[in-house]
Protein backbone atom coordinates (compact mmCIF):
# COMPACT_ATOMS: atom_id res chain seq x y z
CA UNK A 1 0.00 0.00 0.00
CA UNK A 2 1.22 3.60 -1.25
CA UNK A 3 0.16 6.81 -0.10
CA UNK A 4 -0.25 9.51 -2.67
CA UNK A 5 2.37 12.24 -1.54
CA UNK A 6 0.67 15.92 -1.61
CA UNK A 7 3.12 18.78 -1.49
CA UNK A 8 2.09 21.65 0.52
CA UNK A 9 2.20 24.93 -1.39
CA UNK A 10 5.43 27.46 -1.04
CA UNK A 11 3.96 30.90 0.70
CA UNK A 12 5.14 33.88 -1.25
CA UNK A 13 8.21 35.66 0.87
CA UNK A 14 6.57 38.72 2.50
CA UNK A 15 7.48 41.01 5.26
CA UNK A 16 5.38 40.06 7.95
CA UNK A 17 7.95 38.68 10.07
CA UNK A 18 10.15 41.77 10.02
CA UNK A 19 6.42 43.26 10.88
CA UNK A 20 5.84 41.12 13.58
CA UNK A 21 9.78 41.52 14.81
CA UNK A 22 9.33 45.02 14.99
CA UNK A 23 5.90 45.88 15.82
CA UNK A 24 6.36 47.14 19.31
CA UNK A 25 9.71 48.92 18.72
CA UNK A 26 8.30 50.69 15.56
CA UNK A 27 5.32 51.69 17.92
CA UNK A 28 7.76 53.95 19.84
CA UNK A 29 9.55 55.41 16.82
CA UNK A 30 6.27 56.62 15.27
CA UNK A 31 5.62 57.97 18.79
CA UNK A 32 9.27 59.83 17.85
CA UNK A 33 8.15 60.94 14.44
CA UNK A 34 5.00 62.16 14.81
CA UNK A 35 6.56 64.23 18.19
CA UNK A 36 9.51 65.52 15.86
CA UNK A 37 7.73 66.58 12.87
CA UNK A 38 5.36 69.09 14.15
CA UNK A 39 5.95 73.03 14.17
CA UNK A 40 4.20 76.51 14.99
CA UNK A 41 4.10 76.81 11.64
CA UNK A 42 1.00 74.41 10.59
CA UNK A 43 2.11 73.51 7.12
CA UNK A 44 5.54 71.92 7.98
CA UNK A 45 3.63 69.15 10.04
CA UNK A 46 0.58 69.28 7.33
CA UNK A 47 2.91 68.71 4.47
CA UNK A 48 5.67 65.83 6.18
CA UNK A 49 2.37 64.23 7.45
CA UNK A 50 1.14 63.82 3.80
CA UNK A 51 3.78 61.49 2.98
CA UNK A 52 4.57 60.35 5.98
CA UNK A 53 1.13 58.77 6.46
CA UNK A 54 0.92 57.47 3.04
CA UNK A 55 1.32 53.46 3.42
CA UNK A 56 4.88 53.24 2.61
CA UNK A 57 6.73 49.98 3.73
CA UNK A 58 8.91 51.47 6.43
CA UNK A 59 11.57 49.15 5.66
CA UNK A 60 14.61 51.15 6.72
CA UNK A 61 13.74 52.03 10.09
CA UNK A 62 12.42 48.50 10.37
CA UNK A 63 15.91 47.62 9.76
CA UNK A 64 17.93 49.31 12.63
CA UNK A 65 15.36 47.32 14.91
CA UNK A 66 15.53 43.66 13.10
CA UNK A 67 19.35 44.56 13.41
CA UNK A 68 19.01 45.61 17.19
CA UNK A 69 17.22 42.43 17.85
CA UNK A 70 19.56 40.62 16.09
CA UNK A 71 22.69 41.40 18.32
CA UNK A 72 20.77 41.46 21.52
CA UNK A 73 20.24 45.05 21.92
CA UNK A 74 18.49 45.31 25.03
CA UNK A 75 18.31 49.43 25.35
CA UNK A 76 15.76 51.98 23.49
CA UNK A 77 18.94 54.33 21.71
CA UNK A 78 17.75 52.96 18.42
CA UNK A 79 14.29 53.84 18.40
CA UNK A 80 15.06 57.87 17.78
CA UNK A 81 17.87 56.63 15.76
CA UNK A 82 14.94 54.69 13.49
CA UNK A 83 13.12 58.02 13.31
CA UNK A 84 16.19 59.88 12.38
CA UNK A 85 16.87 57.20 9.77
CA UNK A 86 12.66 57.40 8.48
CA UNK A 87 13.01 61.17 8.28
CA UNK A 88 16.58 61.44 5.87
CA UNK A 89 14.18 59.09 3.88
CA UNK A 90 11.38 61.39 3.71
CA UNK A 91 13.57 64.32 3.13
CA UNK A 92 14.75 62.72 -0.33
CA UNK A 93 11.52 61.54 -1.13
CA UNK A 94 10.20 65.35 -1.06
CA UNK A 95 13.02 66.65 -2.98
CA UNK A 96 13.09 63.75 -5.41
CA UNK A 97 9.41 64.57 -6.27
CA UNK A 98 9.92 67.71 -6.96
CA UNK A 99 13.00 66.93 -9.06
CA UNK A 100 11.36 64.48 -11.33
CA UNK A 101 7.57 66.59 -10.86
CA UNK A 102 6.34 64.03 -9.63
CA UNK A 103 2.48 62.96 -9.58
CA UNK A 104 1.70 60.29 -7.34
CA UNK A 105 3.47 58.15 -4.98
CA UNK A 106 2.19 55.33 -3.01
CA UNK A 107 -1.61 56.03 -5.23
CA UNK A 108 -1.67 59.41 -3.48
CA UNK A 109 -0.88 63.03 -4.77
CA UNK A 110 2.70 63.90 -4.26
CA UNK A 111 3.03 66.72 -1.70
CA UNK A 112 4.41 69.05 -4.34
CA UNK A 113 1.38 68.91 -6.44
CA UNK A 114 -0.88 69.56 -3.30
CA UNK A 115 1.37 72.11 -1.92
CA UNK A 116 4.09 73.52 -4.06
CA UNK A 117 7.72 72.76 -5.06
CA UNK A 118 8.83 75.62 -2.16
CA UNK A 119 6.71 74.40 0.06
CA UNK A 120 7.86 70.68 -0.11
CA UNK A 121 11.58 71.71 -0.82
CA UNK A 122 11.40 73.67 2.79
CA UNK A 123 9.55 70.82 4.90
CA UNK A 124 12.70 68.26 3.14
CA UNK A 125 14.72 70.28 4.48
CA UNK A 126 13.05 70.50 8.43
CA UNK A 127 13.27 66.97 8.04
CA UNK A 128 16.85 66.97 7.35
CA UNK A 129 17.40 68.91 10.16
CA UNK A 130 14.96 66.76 12.49
CA UNK A 131 17.16 63.61 11.70
CA UNK A 132 20.24 65.64 12.58
CA UNK A 133 18.91 66.99 15.86
CA UNK A 134 18.29 63.53 16.94
CA UNK A 135 21.15 61.78 15.70
CA UNK A 136 23.41 64.36 17.88
CA UNK A 137 20.55 63.83 20.99
CA UNK A 138 22.11 60.33 20.86
CA UNK A 139 25.27 61.70 21.57
CA UNK A 140 27.56 58.93 19.77
CA UNK A 141 30.47 60.18 17.38
CA UNK A 142 30.27 56.99 15.67
CA UNK A 143 26.47 56.98 14.54
CA UNK A 144 26.75 60.52 13.31
CA UNK A 145 29.42 59.76 11.16
CA UNK A 146 27.48 56.96 9.84
CA UNK A 147 24.38 58.64 9.23
CA UNK A 148 25.51 61.84 7.97
CA UNK A 149 28.43 60.13 5.75
CA UNK A 150 24.74 58.01 3.89
CA UNK A 151 23.43 61.34 3.64
CA UNK A 152 26.12 62.94 1.90
CA UNK A 153 26.43 60.03 0.00
CA UNK A 154 22.16 59.92 -1.25
CA UNK A 155 22.63 63.51 -2.21
CA UNK A 156 25.83 62.67 -5.08
CA UNK A 157 24.29 59.72 -5.83
CA UNK A 158 20.91 62.04 -6.71
CA UNK A 159 22.88 64.48 -8.55
CA UNK A 160 24.85 61.51 -10.27
CA UNK A 161 21.43 59.77 -11.49
CA UNK A 162 20.26 63.49 -12.62
CA UNK A 163 23.59 64.00 -15.17
CA UNK A 164 23.09 60.54 -16.21
CA UNK A 165 19.45 61.36 -16.97
CA UNK A 166 18.65 61.01 -21.03
CA UNK A 167 22.49 59.40 -21.46
CA UNK A 168 21.72 56.32 -23.80
CA UNK A 169 25.22 55.66 -23.12
CA UNK A 170 24.78 55.01 -19.42
CA UNK A 171 26.55 51.49 -18.06
CA UNK A 172 25.55 49.27 -15.80
CA UNK A 173 28.38 49.83 -13.69
CA UNK A 174 27.82 53.71 -13.74
CA UNK A 175 23.83 52.60 -12.81
CA UNK A 176 24.85 50.19 -10.26
CA UNK A 177 27.39 52.85 -8.40
CA UNK A 178 24.08 55.40 -8.72
CA UNK A 179 21.62 52.91 -6.79
CA UNK A 180 24.42 51.78 -4.96
CA UNK A 181 24.55 55.73 -3.75
CA UNK A 182 21.11 57.08 -3.67
CA UNK A 183 19.17 53.74 -2.30
CA UNK A 184 21.69 51.04 -0.89
CA UNK A 185 23.56 53.81 1.34
CA UNK A 186 20.37 54.26 3.96
CA UNK A 187 19.87 50.72 3.84
CA UNK A 188 23.48 50.37 4.86
CA UNK A 189 23.71 52.94 7.46
CA UNK A 190 20.68 52.25 9.06
CA UNK A 191 21.04 48.04 9.25
CA UNK A 192 24.90 49.08 10.59
CA UNK A 193 23.80 51.44 13.46
CA UNK A 194 22.09 48.86 15.49
CA UNK A 195 25.60 47.09 16.23
CA UNK A 196 27.17 50.44 16.77
CA UNK A 197 24.96 51.24 19.71
CA UNK A 198 24.69 47.34 20.91
CA UNK A 199 28.80 48.38 21.07
CA UNK A 200 29.20 44.89 19.12
CA UNK A 201 32.48 44.45 17.04
CA UNK A 202 33.60 45.33 13.53
CA UNK A 203 32.86 42.14 11.92
CA UNK A 204 28.77 42.09 12.86
CA UNK A 205 29.03 45.87 11.95
CA UNK A 206 30.66 44.90 8.59
CA UNK A 207 27.78 42.04 8.45
CA UNK A 208 25.08 44.42 9.19
CA UNK A 209 26.30 46.70 6.54
CA UNK A 210 26.87 44.54 3.63
CA UNK A 211 23.27 43.23 4.19
CA UNK A 212 21.33 46.31 4.39
CA UNK A 213 23.48 47.98 0.91
CA UNK A 214 23.15 44.47 -1.16
CA UNK A 215 18.93 44.65 0.10
CA UNK A 216 19.27 48.44 -1.02
CA UNK A 217 20.66 47.37 -4.25
CA UNK A 218 18.09 44.27 -5.05
CA UNK A 219 15.33 46.64 -3.28
CA UNK A 220 15.54 49.16 -5.96
CA UNK A 221 16.71 46.73 -9.39
CA UNK A 222 12.95 45.19 -8.41
CA UNK A 223 11.77 48.52 -8.06
CA UNK A 224 12.98 49.66 -11.52
CA UNK A 225 11.36 46.43 -13.07
CA UNK A 226 8.23 47.14 -11.80
CA UNK A 227 8.06 50.92 -13.48
CA UNK A 228 7.79 48.72 -16.87
CA UNK A 229 6.38 45.71 -15.50
CA UNK A 230 2.88 46.47 -13.64
CA UNK A 231 0.45 49.29 -13.47
CA UNK A 232 0.11 52.19 -11.90
CA UNK A 233 -2.84 50.59 -9.23
CA UNK A 234 0.07 48.11 -8.34
CA UNK A 235 3.00 50.52 -7.76
CA UNK A 236 0.72 53.30 -6.59
CA UNK A 237 2.64 56.02 -9.43
CA UNK A 238 2.18 56.59 -12.73
CA UNK A 239 3.47 54.11 -15.03
CA UNK A 240 6.04 55.20 -17.50
CA UNK A 241 7.90 57.72 -14.94
CA UNK A 242 10.85 56.40 -15.29
CA UNK A 243 10.66 56.04 -19.00
CA UNK A 244 8.83 59.81 -19.76
CA UNK A 245 11.52 60.87 -17.95
CA UNK A 246 14.78 59.41 -19.28
CA UNK A 247 15.94 57.45 -16.67
CA UNK A 248 18.43 55.16 -18.04
CA UNK A 249 17.47 52.25 -15.41
CA UNK A 250 18.83 48.61 -15.75
CA UNK A 251 15.77 47.32 -17.76
CA UNK A 252 16.12 50.00 -20.65
CA UNK A 253 19.99 49.36 -20.42
CA UNK A 254 19.80 46.02 -21.10
CA UNK A 255 16.92 46.63 -23.67
CA UNK A 256 19.73 49.06 -25.96
CA UNK A 257 22.18 46.81 -25.75
CA UNK A 258 20.77 43.77 -27.03
CA UNK A 259 18.46 45.31 -29.12
CA UNK A 260 19.07 45.77 -33.09
CA UNK A 261 19.47 48.51 -34.96
CA UNK A 262 16.01 49.56 -34.91
CA UNK A 263 15.57 48.94 -31.46
CA UNK A 264 18.12 51.00 -30.70
CA UNK A 265 17.18 54.03 -32.70
CA UNK A 266 13.71 54.11 -31.02
CA UNK A 267 15.69 54.03 -27.26
CA UNK A 268 18.17 56.75 -28.72
CA UNK A 269 14.86 58.91 -29.62
CA UNK A 270 12.89 58.05 -26.49
CA UNK A 271 16.06 58.79 -23.91
CA UNK A 272 16.65 61.83 -25.54
CA UNK A 273 12.55 62.80 -24.93
CA UNK A 274 11.51 62.26 -28.43
CA UNK A 275 9.27 59.51 -28.22
CA UNK A 276 6.91 59.39 -25.05
CA UNK A 277 3.67 59.01 -25.56
CA UNK A 278 1.51 56.26 -24.33
CA UNK A 279 2.08 54.24 -27.65
CA UNK A 280 6.01 54.74 -27.14
CA UNK A 281 5.67 53.54 -23.74
CA UNK A 282 4.08 50.49 -25.01
CA UNK A 283 6.86 49.88 -27.48
CA UNK A 284 8.93 50.44 -25.03
CA UNK A 285 7.81 47.52 -23.08
CA UNK A 286 7.02 45.37 -26.10
CA UNK A 287 11.10 45.92 -26.74
CA UNK A 288 12.41 45.19 -22.66
CA UNK A 289 9.68 42.29 -22.55
CA UNK A 290 11.44 41.12 -26.41
CA UNK A 291 14.64 41.19 -24.51
CA UNK A 292 13.90 40.02 -21.51
CA UNK A 293 14.64 43.62 -19.59
CA UNK A 294 12.58 43.10 -16.49
CA UNK A 295 13.47 39.66 -15.99
CA UNK A 296 17.35 39.47 -16.47
CA UNK A 297 16.77 43.18 -13.78
CA UNK A 298 15.17 40.15 -11.51
CA UNK A 299 17.57 37.83 -11.52
CA UNK A 300 20.14 40.41 -10.64
CA UNK A 301 17.92 41.85 -7.84
CA UNK A 302 17.94 37.80 -6.39
CA UNK A 303 22.15 37.64 -6.81
CA UNK A 304 21.96 40.87 -4.09
CA UNK A 305 19.30 39.49 -2.15
CA UNK A 306 21.44 36.39 -1.73
CA UNK A 307 24.45 38.29 -0.95
CA UNK A 308 22.19 39.81 1.71
CA UNK A 309 21.20 36.52 2.80
CA UNK A 310 24.73 35.42 3.20
CA UNK A 311 26.22 38.53 5.12
CA UNK A 312 23.61 37.31 8.05
CA UNK A 313 25.44 33.98 8.17
CA UNK A 314 28.13 34.97 11.01
CA UNK A 315 24.82 35.46 13.58
CA UNK A 316 22.77 32.58 15.70
CA UNK A 317 19.42 31.27 14.06
CA UNK A 318 16.37 33.17 15.33
CA UNK A 319 13.62 34.80 14.73
CA UNK A 320 15.00 37.97 14.17
CA UNK A 321 17.91 36.12 11.42
CA UNK A 322 14.84 34.28 10.02
CA UNK A 323 12.91 37.44 9.44
CA UNK A 324 16.08 40.09 7.71
CA UNK A 325 16.48 36.93 5.66
CA UNK A 326 12.42 37.11 4.71
CA UNK A 327 12.93 40.28 3.90
CA UNK A 328 15.42 39.80 1.41
CA UNK A 329 13.39 37.46 0.25
CA UNK A 330 10.21 39.84 -0.55
CA UNK A 331 12.21 42.55 -2.07
CA UNK A 332 12.88 40.40 -4.92
CA UNK A 333 9.43 38.58 -5.10
CA UNK A 334 7.27 41.92 -4.74
CA UNK A 335 5.36 43.25 -7.59
CA UNK A 336 4.55 46.80 -5.66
Amino acid sequence: MSAEVIPLPRSEPSLGPLLSLTATAMNSVNAVILDRMQSEVPLIPALAGHLISGGGKRMRPMLTLAGAELVGYQGTRHHKLAAAVEFIHTATLLHDDVVDDSDLRRGKKTANIVFGNPATVLVGDFLFSRAFELMVEDGSLRVLKILSGASAIIAQGEVDQLTAQREIETSEDRYLSIIGAKTAALFAAASRISAVVAERDEAEERALDDYGRNLGIAFQLVDDAIDYDSDAAEMGKDRGDDFREGKMTLPVILAYARGNDEERRFWQEAIAGFRTEDEDLAHAVALIRKRDGVSATRDRARHFAERAIDALSIFPDGKARAAMVEAARFAVSRGY
